[in-house]
This record gives structure tokens, C-alpha cells and sequence, in this order.
């Protein structure tokens, strides 16, 4: 069976580096093009205490795979606490965010399918260097399909 998908391998420290808008990494693994629209994944360093605000996506689904650190997610109504080599799961349409509970830098291992998460990252980045106003913000997550809908989880629900 032949398919138009070209294998193709990532190494260690591999793939774009983008900023996020709180300031961390994501680093993209796999993208629409690459996959050809089937998932995409993403690589982010999530400083400690961080985490982005409450979001939904629209169209992807998404698995957070801790890679390194302790990370709490909040997911529609659940709240799941996941440490290195766990996950938590969040179905498009729900309002999930989630924070680094750690004192140190933690890593996720972000996989959305289909894909297309890649692409919130790429046009944020196109805004830097500089201020990006909330309103700027709301307008790139709109146009990837991803609605801004409350704060962060530091904020909404302390430690």
C-alpha cells in the first residue's frame, strides 16, 4: 500500500523552536504538512508555576504526556494530577487548561489530531518581538480555531 506521507524522524533538540504566549517553549515535532493534516505534536517547556489560560479548541482533540515535572489539568469540570509518564486526555469543545505545579521547568509531550495546533504558535510568533495585546491574541487564537474563555489556572484555582 503506498501513501503521499513521507517517513520522516525528528532528533533530540529537533523541530521549531516558537515562543508561547506565557512567555515558554514549544518546540514543534510534527506539523499539518508533514503529517498531512492527520495530528500534530509539540514538545512545550512549561516554566514552574505556569501554564496557559483556559482554552478551547474547536476542532482537535488533545493528549498532554508528561514528560519531565508534576502538572495539574483542568479539563471541563475534572481536575487530573499527572507526574512524568502519565496523561490526561481533553476531546475538542471542552475548556481545558493546565499549570506546572513544579519548582523547577517541566515538559509536555502535546499531541492534537487532527492537526493544525502547530499554527497558534507560528502566527503568535509573527507578532514578536514586542507587546501583544489581549485583543491581538484573542484574534490569532479565533483564526486557529482556539477560543481564549478565562484565566489562567494559577489564577482561577491556587495552590
Amino acid at each position: 500500500m503506498s501513501t503521499s506521507i513521507e517517513p520522516f524522524a525528528v532528533q533530540p533538540g529537533g523541530g521549531a523552536r516558537l515562543e508561547t504566549p506565557t512567555g515558554d517553549t514549544a518546540y514543534v515535532l510534527t506539523n499539518t504538512r508533514n503529517t498531512h493534516g492527520s495530528l500534530t505534536m509539540l514538545e512545550l517547556v512549561i516554566s514552574a508555576r505556569n501554564g496557559p489560560a483556559l482554552h478551547v479548541h474547536h476542532r482537535e482533540d488533545e493528549v498532554w504526556y508528561v514528560l519531565e515535572g508534576q502538572f495539574r489539568f483542568k479539563a471541563g469540570s475534572e481536575m487530573f494530577w499527572v507526574s512524568e509518564g502519565g496523561l490526561a486526555f481533553g476531546p475538542r469543545g471542552t475548556p481545558h487548561n493546565f499549570q506546572n505545579v513544579g519548582e523547577a521547568p517541566g515538559r509536555l509531550l502535546v499531541i492534537t489530531a487532527p492537526s493544525g495546533a502547530e499554527r497558534l504558535f507560528e502566527d503568535f510568533a509573527e507578532l514578536l518581538p514586542g507587546p501583544v495585546s489581549p485583543e491581538m491574541l484573542a484574534s490569532v487564537a479565533r483564526a486557529n480555531w482556539v477560543e481564549f474563555v478565562g484565566p489562567q489556572l494559577k489564577d482561577s484555582d491556587p495552590l
